[in-house]
């Protein structure tokens, strides 16, 4: 590499581990926003606790919620309602509109935090690729960068964004390859993978060395499984594409709705969900967490996939100002859970314990809905720290993403809802 270009690519890789502490404290301020409001007002101060409230409160919470952000969405300019990844998409793959407003990123802040603290069944993780996307764009602005460099800086503080939500580096880099289709290039990756470093040490800096879900010890009990892992991965397709036709039929039909509406009807559909499995309000981190430690039955985990599906599909579908990443492990957890638990009653063979199906489930869906099998991969190699989990893994991974890619194409979800929101976009970056 020529001197001039190895100077560059210092210079570049300084800015952007500069851009993955940046956007590491945005995300981490924002995730402080949500676990501080939820311990004021939630029973016990529980994070996630939104089980222990009263039903009408169930109801009240997310109704109130959803229109109030309606609300306030009807005062802004329709431009400033764009939020999330597919906001991201939107403005990196069309010529001339290569931007993100910072005036977005504050939308995207204040209404996530909204959205969440009031039930909305949507993530963090979402809203948090699209803040430390605009983090590192302004700041490649800031410092005069060259317009290839700003969207350097950009990826950059995408990937940091995911390596602080789960502690996952590596997952950092490769969502960006394949959920953000952004083109590997050596000068343009090492900066993004040094990004992604930076972005894990400050998570680990502030909660510690523990991945984003404590998985306990997983392990296979027969060979014969890989069998059962085969329907596993069939069935999370299934639910993968049901999930992405819903959300995008949601979306296509709705098109016209004012936010009052919109935003008003999602809250009411997740209110009423909540009637029924209180679960489903929120990230729902901590019932993620009780899947994966096994302290959940078979009828009530078959009753989170109906009810988690159906909630974030549609609260997605309508535009609140949230994500999907998280729910689409809650699903595909709890599914490969289901099959954990009803499963040793009628095989001839040793299985692994309903913590490993909830593993393989969790990241199955992941890689089937983003359509980003080697990040789902690299996550549950990094989430497990256990290189033998790894050949399970890609049996239901590869099995998944084959299943959706039949019905759905080769896009993620994202990119099906970037199509309804510009038809006309045809660009690739």
């Amino acid at each position: 590499m020529p001197m001039g270009r190895q100077q560059a690519l210092i210079a570049t890789t300084f800015w952007g581990t500069l851009t993955g502490a940046l956007a590491a404290l945005m995300v981490l301020a924002f995730r402080w926003v949500i676990e501080d409001g939820q311990r004021l007002f939630l029973p016990n101060g529980r994070l996630g606790g939104y089980e222990s409230l009263p039903g009408w409160l169930l109801l009240l919470l997310p109704l109130s919620g959803g229109l109030l952000l309606g609300w306030l969405f009807e005062r802004l300019d329709p431009e400033l309602r764009e939020v999330g990844i597919v906001h991201v998409l939107l403005r990196l793959k069309r010529p001339g509109r290569a931007n993100l407003p910072f005036a977005n990123a504050l939308v995207q802040f204040f209404g996530g935090a909204l959205a969440i603290l009031c039930g909305q069944s949507v993530d963090r993780e979402g809203p948090g690729v699209h803040l430390g996307a605009a983090v590192g764009h302004r700041f490649g602005k800031h410092i005069g960068a060259a317009s290839v460099n700003i969207y350097t800086l950009t990826a950059c503080g995408a990937a940091a964004s995911i390596a602080a939500a789960f502690n996952t580096p590596l997952a950092g880099v490769v969502f960006v390859i394949e959920v953000l289709k952004v083109r590997y290039r050596i000068e343009r990756f090492i900066p993004v993978i040094a990004a992604s470093v930076i972005g894990a040490i400050i998570s680990r800096a502030r909660y510690g060395d523990s991945p984003a879900f404590q998985v306990p010890d997983l392990h296979m009990g027969s060979l014969f499984e890989f069998l059962l892992l085969g329907g596993v991965g069939l069935l999370i397709g299934i639910l993968a594409v049901l999930f992405v036709i819903t959300v995008e039929r949601v979306n296509q039909r709705t098109q016209a709705w004012r936010p009052l509406l919109a935003l008003g009807c999602a809250g009411a559909v997740t209110g009423l969900i909540g009637q029924f499995y209180p679960q489903v309000l929120g990230v729902s981190y901590d019932t993620l967490d009780a899947i994966l430690n096994d302290r959940l039955g078979a009828g009530l985990l078959s009753g989170l996939v109906v009810s988690k599906l159906t909630a974030t599909a549609i609260s997605v579908g309508l535009r609140v100002p949230g994500g999907l990443i998280g729910p689409s492990l809650v699903i595909g957890g709890a599914a490969g859970a289901f099959v954990g638990v009803i499963t040793p009653t009628w095989v001839g063979f040793s299985i692994g314990s309903q913590s490993f199906y909830a593993t393989m489930g969790m990241v199955a869906m992941m890689g089937a809905v983003l359509q980003a099998p080697l990040a789902a991969l690299f996550a549950l190699l990094e989430l497990t720290a256990d290189p033998d989990i790894i050949l399970p893994g890609m049996t239901v991974v590869v099995i998944a993403d084959l299943v959706a890619r039949q019905w759905l194409g080769k896009e993620s979800v994202f990119e099906h809802l970037r199509a309804l929101a510009d038809p006309g976009d045809q660009h690739h970056a």
